[in-house]
């Protein structure tokens, strides 16, 4: 695997990703940020990781949230 020095998401895996978002918002914010099925009708992290590594567009949305809350979390 080749280093990526400016991918500020290298390494970290999409159910980790999920997990933070999870905890950070909780699935009711989490599914008012993101109008996704999966975040917003019975979620949960399996149905929702299988969502997201069919579809790139989601998959997006749920990495930028994950970096906002980053750099929200740093602000607090």
């Amino acid at each position: 695997m080749e280093p990526q020095p400016n991918n500020p998401l290298h390494g970290i895996r999409l159910d980790d990703i999920l997990q933070h978002l999870v905890e950070f918002y909780g699935w009711k914010e989490l599914g008012e940020r993101i109008t996704i099925r999966c975040f917003t009708h019975d979620p949960s992290i399996g149905s929702s990781l299988k969502f997201l590594r069919k579809t790139p567009w989601a998959r997006e949305r749920v990495e930028g949230l994950y970096l906002k809350s980053l750099r929200d979390g740093k602000k607090e």
